[in-house]
């Protein structure tokens, strides 16, 4: 199976290009399911019932989110009624909506969807760690899913990278999100699953992480806020995680995705 992982997308110049250029990966890539993370999506700032619409019709099967999914109050309206986005799993009892879900792809294969928030440097939420073993208890890989995929949206590398480790031999692939920048370091762990630390974004790079650069930097300098974060507008970057997977459901390879935009551009020969 061949699965792609979108990493944060980032207002409207994140939506155009995941608009622009999925398609054409669906194809070139021959892709049987796709993920998002879209917490961003509506503004820089959480996701609405159109926003996630419109990912959808760009060909994204499920939306993943992290510490921002509520920002737009709006979702807390129909994210218990609409599977195919997550929130964090890690979050109380009694939060709308889930953090895990199975899919079946376009060929008819099951993917199970795990979303968690790492706790360093972030909200103080329940065990991580915990949440996906009771996911890949009860779904494990080869008997209740054909794949497993685990958004790990966290602050800190080392957090991203247990959690990797953690589920080895167990998930096709664990990536992380929330930093917005790529990294350099997908790899197949000894025990087959794939990783790969960030997933980066769908933003335009000429920015702070996705934001027009001017009110983050004066932030810095003045330590005083001026004005809202809001997207830069330039051309964005596609940024994903490409993942191929065996008869097990481990991964037979991973590679990182960049098109569009001003980073170094690099697509996996399939």
């Amino acid at each position: 199976m061949r699965i792609l992982f979108i990493g944060d997308i980032i207002g409207k110049p994140g939506r155009d290009v995941v608009a622009e250029e999925l398609p054409r990966l669906r194809d070139a890539l021959k892709l049987d399911f796709v993920i998002a993370n879209g917490e961003n999506a509506a503004g820089g700032f959480g996701l609405t019932r159109a926003t996630a619409n419109e990912i959808f019709g760009a060909g994204v099967d499920c939306i993943t989110t992290g510490n921002h999914w509520a920002d737009q109050k709006e979702i807390l309206s129909f994210i218990s009624d609409e599977d195919r986005i997550l929130r964090p799993k890690n979050y109380p009892a009694g939060t709308p909506g889930k953090g895990a879900n199975l899919y079946t792809s376009r060929e008819g294969a099951s993917v199970l969807v795990v979303n968690v928030m790492g706790r360093v440097f972030m909200d103080p939420l329940d065990d991580p760690f915990a949440a996906v073993e009771a996911e890949l208890a009860a779904c494990p890989l080869g008997e209740g899913a054909d794949a497993i995929v685990v958004d790990m949206h966290a602050e800190a590398t080392s957090e991203k990278m247990a959690m990797g480790h953690f589920c080895d031999g167990r998930a096709s692939l664990v990536v992380g999100t929330h930093s917005h920048v790529p990294t350099a370091d997908a790899q197949v762990f000894p025990g087959g699953t794939a990783y790969q630390t960030d997933a980066g974004a769908c933003a335009d790079y000429d920015s702070v992480i996705g934001m027009d650069k001017f009110e983050p930097v004066q932030r810095f300098i003045r330590k005083i806020s001026g004005s809202r974060y809001s997207p830069a507008t330039g051309p964005a970057t596609l940024c994903a995680v490409f993942v191929e997977t065996n008869a097990r459901g481990l991964a037979a390879r991973v590679e990182p995705v960049r098109v569009g935009g001003r980073l170094k551009q690099t697509l996996p020969d399939v």
